[in-house]
């Protein structure tokens, strides 16, 4: 419980908005956009802000990110607290089973067509952050700071010609004026519905993308000695990353994935070139040169065993999501609040990957986990299906979906984070 009225405002605001933030989600999620393409959504969310007479709506930052500006009308020590959300889709199809399910395909994409959809779960987030500006809003009068509103595009990834994301946003100036105090996000999760779930150190890994391309000689599928084969050294790579892992310390977690394969051959043509994309993770960032030069080497040799050549470039590192155990201490107060004691938990290190670590990193902040899904927790923290419930589907799964119901609590989340930075009640202590 709270003596501070405002509390109370703020949840009874977040009631009344709670049909809005389903509609708007599920017309997001009806209707998702890939990585820089964003533009209806942009659109959709600045319309709505400045329904709301913020100070500043600011579009096209970086793209098609949002930024909207609203100065309290309490005084205050300066405060300015930033709320993140991303707003991308990504190129998955979508099996969630709802009546809103998007059928969207993307046929102009690079690397497309794409079929499309909000497996990630950024539709939500979106939402629920369209939610919060509609509850700040309504108690400026007793905001004692300023709240910004940030709507990321490209979270996922800009396609490799282009530049896009939350360096992109702080590149363009999106933070200058007025400068963060803090900034907040939080990502949905098949964890179970209304928990939050925290961890003090790396909540994610540090990332990289990977495009490795092996060059052969192309030549007729009848005569492959008169050329270079570039695909038994794609092979050999492929196979060689299941070593890398023996030659890093196993008490500090890294990944090296290929998910997608490109060549240039035929079924009767040896072609020239093979390309590898994927990514590594880290648990921790110091790891990232280390396992980049043996993946190199790895790619460069076996390459050179069969007489081609390999490229490796490095593309769009993001660093880890890194939570400072007293801006944990400082956000528990008001997270135990929102959800209950019991309903938040720690929880374990992923290698997934989040570029909000980019302000995070620049302004101090805290990023956690909500749960949407009919899970609970098993051994571990770990979420294992509830029975009688619709399972647990991982994020970027085409079945994942998120319970329309704990969407409010996402927008109560950020508002009661937001409005205890200012107030001064959720700092770092000195």
């Amino acid at each position: 419980m709270s003596d501070d009225p405002v509390h109370g405002e703020l949840d009874r605001l977040a009631g009344e908005a709670s049909a809005r933030v389903i509609a708007w989600r599920r017309h997001l999620h009806r209707h998702p956009e890939l990585s820089n393409r964003e533009a209806e959504t942009a659109r959709l969310v600045a319309d709505h802000l400045r329904s709301l007479g913020l100070d500043e709506v600011r579009t096209g930052v970086a793209g098609h990110g949002v930024v909207g500006v609203l100065r309290g009308a309490a005084g205050g020590d300066g405060r300015v607290v930033a709320l993140r959300a991303d707003t991308d889709a990504l190129p998955v199809r979508d099996l969630c089973g709802v009546d809103f399910a998007s059928t969207v395909v993307d046929e102009e994409y690079p690397g497309g067509p794409f079929p499309v959809s909000h497996a990630c779960g950024h539709d939500c987030h979106t939402a629920m952050l369209m939610g919060a500006a509609t509850v700040l809003a309504g108690v400026r009068d007793r905001l004692p700071g300023t709240v910004l509103f940030v709507f990321q595009p490209a979270e996922e990834g800009p396609p490799v010609t282009e530049t896009g994301g939350a360096l992109a946003m702080v590149d363009a100036g999106a933070f200058t004026d007025p400068v963060p105090t803090m900034a907040f996000g939080m990502h949905v999760t098949p964890h179970p519905k209304g928990y939050v779930g925290y961890r003090v150190g790396n909540q994610y890994g540090a990332s990289v993308l990977v495009r490795i391309t092996i060059t052969g000689e192309q030549v007729h599928g009848s005569t492959p000695w008169q050329g270079v084969d570039p695909m038994p050294a794609a092979g050999a790579v492929l196979t060689g990353i299941g070593q890398l892992y023996r030659q890093v310390s196993a008490f500090d977690p890294v990944t090296v994935t290929i998910g997608h394969v490109e060549d240039v051959g035929r079924f009767n043509i040896v072609g020239q070139t093979v390309t590898l994309w994927g990514t590594i993770r880290c648990a921790r960032e110091s790891d990232m040169d280390d396992v980049r030069q043996r993946l190199r080497r790895l790619a460069e040799h076996s390459a050179a065993a069969y007489g081609a050549t390999a490229e490796v470039r490095y593309l769009q590192p993001v660093p880890p999501v890194h939570n400072t155990g007293p801006w944990v201490a400082a956000g528990l107060p008001t997270f135990r609040r929102v959800v209950g004691a019991e309903r938040v938990t720690e929880t374990g290190q992923t290698l997934g990957y989040d570029d909000v670590s980019e302000f995070v990193r620049l302004f101090g902040g805290l990023y956690v986990i909500l749960g949407v899904q009919d899970t609970v927790l098993g051994p571990g923290g770990v979420p294992v299906p509830e029975e009688g419930g619709r399972g647990l589907a991982t994020n970027h799964n085409p079945h994942f979906y998120a319970d329309d119901d704990t969407l409010v609590t996402g927008v109560r989340l950020h508002a009661h984070v937001a409005y205890d930075h200012l107030r001064g009640t959720l700092l770092p202590a000195e």
